[in-house]
């Protein structure tokens, strides 16, 4: 292929721009907050999980300490009407006798009710404390979260706007190159990870860094200006310069 050694020169800021756009895609695939947030998502989705059940259970507990305390009034009441029936001394020795050995089963009755019913209340106290502390926990991760989040947004932000600002002119170079050349140039950025050209430098391809032997050398010295070489090993395109040590 001929190009015009300008042609070949503009290369090297094609293949400058295209580096840095391909380093800030490498950045925005790659954001350190993204092994946090998703971290963070998930850590917030086990809370949030955690505390739907807290507060089912918390639901579960209220209609057990309802219960329980219904249970205690019922005997209370029972117990109310008996004394009243006592105390009124109405009904024969034997029904009062009755009525005494009630009230005494229905104190016993009464105080499991009532132990019972504490049990039921430190169970309700220390779920409503556990909803607390899932509702703490949530908020300092949903906060985290969105801190990370925010962090993120910015930095894409700023690479977004560099790649604009390095891509600025890339349309111009490619139109000053040629489509003949960046053509050539696209396939080899495909097929070598991103470096297409590069200068020689000191006899060595700035490609993959190798010193060119003396057949390779003379070869290169003997072309004309305007043919594109390339590198026998990596095949890159080598532009030349005053510092190639042809």
């Amino acid at each position: 292929m001929k190009a015009d050694p300008s042609r070949q020169w503009r290369l090297l800021d094609l293949q400058a721009i295209d580096t840095r756009l391909d380093q800030i895609a490498h950045a925005r695939a790659n954001l350190p907050q993204t092994a946090d947030i998703a971290a963070a998502r998930g850590e917030l989705a086990a809370v949030e999980t955690e505390l739907v059940n807290a507060r089912t259970a918390v639901d579960d507990v209220q209609r057990e300490l309802t219960k329980s305390e219904q249970d205690v009034q019922l005997v209370r009441d029972r117990a109310a009407r008996d004394r009243a029936r006592l105390d009124s001394g109405q009904g024969s020795a034997k029904d009062l006798t009755a009525i005494q050995h009630e009230l005494v089963s229905l104190a016993r009755r009464q105080a499991e009710l009532e132990d019972l019913e504490i049990e039921v209340m430190e169970r309700a106290e220390a779920l409503a404390k556990q909803v607390a502390d899932l509702e703490a926990r949530r908020a300092e991760v949903a906060e985290r979260l969105g801190g990370l989040e925010e962090e993120q947004a910015a930095l894409l932000a700023d690479l977004e706007a560099e790649a604009n600002r390095v891509g600025a002119g890339r349309a111009d170079i490619v139109a000053g190159v040629g489509e003949d050349l960046v053509g050539l140039y696209e396939k080899i950025r495909a097929q070598s990870g991103g470096l297409a050209a590069a200068e020689l430098r000191q006899r060595r391809c700035g490609g993959c860094r190798l010193e060119l032997n003396n057949v390779d050398l003379d070869r290169i010295k003997n072309a004309a200006q305007d043919e594109v070489v390339r590198c026998e090993e990596c095949r890159r395109i080598m532009i030349r310069t005053g510092e190639s040590g042809l």
